[in-house]
């Protein structure tokens, strides 16, 4: 087990779809709805002996109670559910010395259900209770979910860039022999009917030439003039590019390119400087792509994933629908892997970020950047993801640009308080409005609080400060 979590790190994460924190005094029977729902999921880690607000308890003074949580898996969990624990050592609140348990909860292809017959599913940082679609929903995805496990008919061990993989090894701190690595983790390479096969995620993250046996396990981008795509006399592509080889080459390569498309706008801010952004944040339209490369249905075989690139927006097309219980209305906060093996592996060259938050932020970012909010839809056996980069001010028949800025500027030459002004410029999530919003107008001077001696207190308001012409 490589938890690579210190103390520090266990105390002060935020509970996640892949993290959650217990105290030592919960009941075997929850901590199993917990684990249930990692295993129906993407897995996770569970630290008992730390309170929900970080606070270390540990785990020593309960001894007895510790091994029946260790029983959990197995004695209120149908079927089993697959876990590595491991015992760290720690420094309790009282100055003590003690230890947090910490157990791994490995990802399942099983659907997994408590004694009572109740299926859960980790969703943002609860486990929530699945009703009877979901859980169908769920059930079937589980049959599906893992293409990437697959044995690829006629290949073998020497079409595997072992040097490569030499290279990943070492990133991972792994010591064996790239063969090792392949045989010993992920089922990679595995014996079948006292044959060596091969996997797709092997092939497809460390194959020689993944081309053979996935030709259309690649990236096209098409670059259009203008708004629409036309065909004929008026074709307007002005760039068609296709990026091939192992995943890694494949997302290095496409976002490179894409990186020299991006435009930059030039326009006059509220402090009347000229300020240069982007057309789309950085964050966006790589998240659409790398999340493309990660999800994206590889057992379908008849098309590849396609970027398309217009004036006024950029288009991310990728095989396969929503996957799990993942759907349009809810894929902010539910997350599912339809290739665990193959997400993980682009985490650790750090493509993707924090799982099962990426939708979120992209939300988060595309409305800092005054931007409209990302449309997905689905259609057939494709899912499309679309960013644009017209202003929602533009939107307002030429009326001037107004950002989120210059309303909250505006709405403050009199005193406000911070719930006032979300309202009014039309937040709900305070911790974004102001992490984003209000402590950079604070910071850069364009607003005061009116009892800054006491940051927190609950009559707090904030005014404009005005300058003088």
């Amino acid at each position: 087990m490589n938890h690579r979590m210190t103390i520090a790190q266990i105390c002060g994460a935020v509970e996640s779809p892949l993290f959650d924190r217990k105290s030592a005094r919960i009941d075997a029977k929850t901590l199993a709805i917990h684990l249930i729902a990692f295993a129906n999921a993407d897995g996770g880690m569970i630290a008992v002996g730390v309170e929900d607000d970080g606070t270390i308890t540990g785990i020593d003074g309960h001894a007895e109670h510790i091994n029946e949580l260790l029983r959990a898996p197995f004695d209120f969990c149908k079927p089993s559910v697959r876990v590595e624990t491991e015992r760290l050592s720690c420094v309790n609140k009282d100055g003590t010395p003690d230890h947090i348990l910490l157990i791994e909860v490995l990802q399942s292809n099983d659907l997994h259900a408590n004694q009572a017959d109740e299926v859960f599913f980790r969703v943002g940082d609860k486990s929530k209770k699945l009703n009877f679609e979901e859980r169908l929903q769920l059930m079937y995805a589980k049959g599906t979910r893992y293409f990437e496990d697959t044995p690829v008919p006629d290949a073998a061990m020497e079409d595997i860039d072992l040097g490569f993989v030499k290279a990943y090894t070492e990133k991972l701190g792994y010591r064996k022999s790239p063969e090792e690595y392949l045989r010993e983790n992920k089922e990679f390479v595995s014996e079948k009917g006292g044959k060596e096969t091969v996997s797709a995620a092997a092939m497809l993250l460390f194959g020689r030439n993944p081309k053979r046996f996935f030709p259309r396990a690649r990236i096209r981008f098409v670059r259009y003039e203008g708004t629409e795509a036309k065909v004929g006399a008026e074709m307007n592509v002005i760039k068609d590019v296709v990026f091939e080889g192992r995943i890694l080459q494949v997302t290095e390569k496409a976002l490179e390119f894409v990186r020299g498309q991006i435009k930059e706008r030039t326009y006059l801010g509220a402090d009347t400087r000229f300020v240069t952004e982007p057309e789309y944040p950085e964050f966006a339209w790589k998240e659409l792509i790398v999340n493309a490369v990660a999800h994206r249905d590889y057992s379908i075989k008849g098309t590849d994933i396609q970027i398309k690139m217009f004036d006024d927006r950029l288009t991310v097309e990728s095989p396969g629908t929503l996957p799990g219980i993942v759907r349009l209305n809810n894929m902010r906060h539910v997350h599912f892997s339809r290739n665990p093996k193959i997400a993980q592996f682009l985490h650790e060259y750090e493509y993707v970020q924090e799982f099962g938050e990426g939708v979120d932020r992209l939300y988060e970012v595309m409305e800092t950047a005054g931007l409209p909010q990302p449309e997905y839809r689905v259609e057939a056996f494709m899912l499309y993801a679309t960013i644009r980069n017209t202003k929602l001010a533009d939107n307002l028949g030429g009326a001037p640009q107004v950002t989120p800025q210059d309303k909250i500027i505006a709405y403050c030459m009199e005193p406000h308080s911070k719930a006032e002004i979300a309202k009014f410029c039309g937040f709900k999530d305070i911790k974004h409005f102001t992490a984003h919003y209000l402590k950079p107008l604070l910071e850069s001077g364009q607003l005061r609080m009116t009892i800054p001696d006491k940051p927190n207190s609950r009559n707090q308001k904030y005014i404009a400060v005005k300058t003088e012409d």
